[in-house]
């Protein structure tokens, strides 16, 4: 699923694919908004930790949690 991080004060927006489940994202940014974590962690789908601190976030996108399609689709 695509994730899109708004930061405070910023024209540029992080963009990860991100293969944890939209509730294990949903449940971070709660947490991290809640100021019960100082910082905001999630993984995109090449295992690469994201930190980004609570305070300097704007908002957040969560997509579409979509299944690969194989083959050819017309």
């Amino acid at each position: 699923m695509e994730i899109k991080i708004g930061i405070r004060e910023t024209g540029r927006e992080i963009v990860l694919e991100s293969s944890q489940k939209a509730e294990e994202v949903t449940e971070a940014v709660r947490t991290a908004l809640a100021d019960e974590a100082p910082v905001l962690e999630l993984t995109d789908e090449k295992g690469r930790l994201y930190l980004v601190p609570s305070k300097a976030l704007a908002y957040i996108e969560i997509g579409p949690q979509e299944t690969r399609k194989i083959g050819f689709v017309s």
